[in-house]
């Protein structure tokens, strides 16, 4: 009697270090979801300044007469197109984030063209609308590859961490899934190329 007892005693042991283990593993798995849940939301936060923006920059720059109507019909379109990609923070897979990227990449593109365009209009960069819109712009870009970086690191803790043992004994089940990277832009290893 008294060897069954101890073996019940060890089986029981063993089961409730499983369980605590278990317990304190979920809970960490969750502390580091929400991380990366709120490093998301500030993420689109700086997104969401500079979509906020670009409206005051368009009308500022069609005050200008012959504008070229073609950039700034570029800049309104990727910006409503932009603002259509929606990633939920709870899934926030590589193919999600690669679809949100594209289309923020696709309004850096167009607005990078009309910084480009403005340059040919000494008038609208003599104005202090202007100036200053392009000073939050930039600001705005600067903030975005901070928290973009920040994201990817946070991101980076999560995964690590829900990959390594005995936590992927539970991930799995209690479903946490690995989530996705801000990545660079293809070709962006190459320089540009810069013609005078």
């Amino acid at each position: 009697m008294k060897r069954s007892t101890i073996i019940l005693l060890a089986v029981a042991a063993a089961l409730l270090l499983l369980v605590f283990n278990g317990c304190g593993s979920y809970n960490n798995m969750v502390n580091k979801q929400e991380s990366v849940s709120a490093a998301w939301g500030q993420v689109e936060n700086v997104y969401q300044r500079r979509m906020d923006l670009i409206p005051n920059l368009v009308n500022t720059v069609k005050g200008v007469a012959n504008f070229e109507q073609k950039t700034l019909t570029d800049v309104i379109q990727a910006r409503a197109s932009a603002s259509q990609i929606k990633v939920d923070a709870s899934n926030l897979s590589p193919e999600q984030i690669q679809k949100f990227q594209a289309s923020q990449t696709g309004l850096s593109q167009a607005l990078g063209r009309l910084m480009v365009v403005s340059e040919q209009y000494p008038q609208l960069r003599a104005t202090q609308n202007f100036m200053e819109l392009q000073s939050q712009l930039e600001g705005t870009e600067n903030r975005i590859a901070v928290e973009r970086q920040k994201f990817n690191e946070i991101v980076k803790d999560y995964n690590s961490y829900i990959r390594k043992f005995p936590q992927v004994l539970y991930s799995g089940t209690f479903g946490f899934a690995k989530k996705g990277y801000f990545e660079a832009t293809t070709g962006a290893e190459k320089a540009p190329e810069v013609k005078f």
